[in-house]
């Protein structure tokens, strides 16, 4: 809890600074106190915690990042030119994927990166079962070979505390 609070302040402090762009003592010792205030806020209202403060994909997730970015371009060039041709070859469909994450958190950045690649939308999250409409069978097709749903996965990466349990699981069964 106390990693998050100090990881939250430092957000804070470096958002802070970014956009203020002034140094002067004064306001300095404003955003601070405001800064205190804001956690002490975040704390009272339970908020401070693991998925509010995902300490845990920080490093990860830079990468997954760049690779949507990349995916987002590609998909928007792709939709641009099925609008652009006068057919409007689509072939529009809905598909059912089972997300693969191990955490609520994680199928949120699976559907969102979804949402977020033109062409494509999650209509309906239930559990590991989202609902997906694709636009044309080349969207579709890209959503079934479950790249991003690895990709995803592998940012949400395994907790210390899976493994600490994974290794006493593994000395449990390795004494009986």
């Amino acid at each position: 809890m106390v990693l998050h609070a100090v990881s939250l302040a430092l957000v804070l402090a470096i958002l802070w600074m970014l956009l203020s762009g002034f140094f002067v003592p004064l306001l300095l010792g404003l955003g601070i106190a405001s800064i205190v205030v804001v956690i002490l806020i975040a704390r009272r209202m339970d908020v401070v915690d693991h998925e509010g403060q995902p300490l845990h994909l920080s490093w990860r997730i830079v990468f997954y990042w760049v690779w949507l970015i990349k995916e987002i371009l590609v998909s928007a060039i792709h939709v641009s030119g099925v609008i652009l041709k006068g057919k409007m070859p689509i072939q529009p469909a809905m598909l059912d994927i089972k997300a693969t994450q191990r955490s609520e958190m994680g199928n949120v950045i699976f559907a969102n990166s979804i949402t977020l690649t033109p062409g494509t939308v999650t209509v309906d999250m239930q559990g590991d079962k989202l609902l997906i409409h694709a636009l044309t069978k080349d969207t579709a097709d890209g959503l079934m070979t479950g790249d991003m749903d690895r990709r995803v996965t592998a940012v949400e990466g395994v907790s210390l505390l899976d493994r600490l349990l994974g290794t006493q699981k593994a000395k449990e069964e390795g004494d009986t």
